[in-house]
């Protein structure tokens, strides 16, 4: 596990070179039921699984656990962070991206999931074992997958992979208005 915010000093947007263990696809099918909303069951998530603001958050390596994270940065953002429906929205999005990426091309067991805040910026990660890196794919108009990291890359404000001695950490900062 890292430590401190690594990566928020480094290049924005990295670009990492496609590999034969990274070819990326969207997670066929997956739970895209969270709405963002103050309260509620959403909160609930974070006192099953724990808060990934604390530590990271381990969870199984299935398709259902999408939904899972997409409920705990709801939480988060929303009631923890006071931040708006539309960032949050948009950063619901992209975990679910991630966690996509993670579950379906990585063959582990479980991933984790945090979330960091700094003045200014909010960092979310998940790391998986596989030292395979996420590839960003040309996009077309009529493409049913491969959008994944697209997204990423044109929602968050920077983005990249960190290799870890056992796997790597796939991670998105966005800039928030500190109030």
């Amino acid at each position: 596990m890292m430590g401190g915010m690594a990566g928020l000093e480094g290049m924005e947007r990295p670009r990492p070179r496609c590999g034969t263990a990274a070819a990326h696809r969207e997670l066929p099918g997956a739970d895209r039921d969270t709405t963002p909303t103050r309260g509620g069951p959403v909160s609930a998530a974070l006192d099953l699984v724990g808060d990934p603001t604390l530590d990271e958050v381990r969870l199984p390596s299935r398709p259902e656990s999408a939904g899972t994270a997409r409920r705990l940065t709801a939480s988060v953002l929303l009631e923890q962070w006071s931040l708006s429906p539309q960032l949050t929205e948009h950063a619901v999005l992209l975990v679910s991206e991630l966690v996509g990426n993670a579950v379906r091309h990585t063959g582990a067991r479980t991933f984790g999931l945090r979330m960091l805040r700094r003045r200014g910026w909010i960092r979310i990660e998940v790391r998986d074992p596989s030292r395979g890196l996420p590839c960003l794919m040309p996009v077309h108009e009529m493409d049913t997958s491969g959008r994944g990291l697209f997204l990423v890359d044109k929602l968050s404000d920077r983005w990249g992979v960190d290799l870890l001695p056992r796997g790597k950490t796939t991670w998105f900062e966005m800039r928030v208005t500190d109030r």
